[in-house]
């Protein structure tokens, strides 16, 4: 148990130290995008520069319209260099944007990777049922003191799957609708019984736990993946 914790404990280590080695690497990217974005863009003030230029080495240009002119493209300067500051605005935005959204995947990404990693493990290992009790009369099964009400037909079929794994039994369909039915399991539909297993997964309603705890073997038949010892019924 202490070589799992610690298992467990240095995964957890190394998944929140990639989550802080990515998003340090998302940050100085993004900021040195935006750095070298920010040197590129022309200066607001050039196109005002070079209006005022215009007005120092054309002093003799003194007629209304053309001084008009100037005044047209000094007031074109100054729009320039407003739009030019909005520009600036709106790319440092983005960029903001862009660093939230990929530091959101990447932390998504980790947390989906880790939980498929989880279940995988719950999967090799099956769940950990430390007692399992079948109550006839409330119709009702008992894992781990979480209670999982059932029809009568389930508790029936999880039954006869709780006898035979504390024979050390795999059952097959035929065998399962035999057993419930009272008839010989050679008379018996093979269908029938992976029917009455699928109602039975049905009923305990959680997908993976009812996959986990009813577990299909190839070509062989069903069985529960628990303990014998942890298996009372009442």
């Amino acid at each position: 148990m202490q070589a799992n914790t610690s298992s467990a404990s240095d995964s957890l280590r190394a998944g929140n130290r990639v989550v802080a080695g990515g998003i340090t690497a998302i940050v100085l990217i993004l900021f040195g995008a935006a750095v070298f974005l920010f040197l590129n863009l022309p200066d607001a003030n050039a196109f005002n520069a070079r209006v005022e230029r215009l007005f120092v080495e054309n002093d003799r240009l003194t007629t209304g319209a053309e001084i008009k002119l100037l005044e047209i493209l000094a007031q074109s300067g100054t729009a320039f260099s407003d739009v030019l500051a909005s520009y600036r605005v709106v790319i440092f935005v983005l960029l903001i944007f862009a660093t939230a959204l990929m530091v959101a995947a990447l932390v998504f990404l980790v947390t989906i990777v880790a939980l498929n990693r989880r279940i995988s493990a719950i999967q090799r290992s099956g769940i950990q049922v430390s007692s399992l009790l079948i109550s006839r009369e409330s119709l009702a099964v008992y894992i781990n003191d979480l209670e999982f009400k059932l029809t009568e037909a389930a508790i029936e079929t999880l039954s006869v799957l709780a006898e035979a794994r504390m024979d050390d039994d795999v059952m097959t369909g035929s065998q399962i609708e035999g057993v419930i039915s009272g008839r010989n399991a050679a008379d018996c539909d093979e269908a029938a019984g992976a029917t009455r297993i699928k109602r039975l997964r049905d009923a305990l309603g959680n997908q993976l736990v009812s996959e986990l705890l009813v577990k299909t073997i190839a070509r062989r038949g069903y069985v529960l993946a628990v303990g014998k010892d942890v298996i009372r019924m009442m």
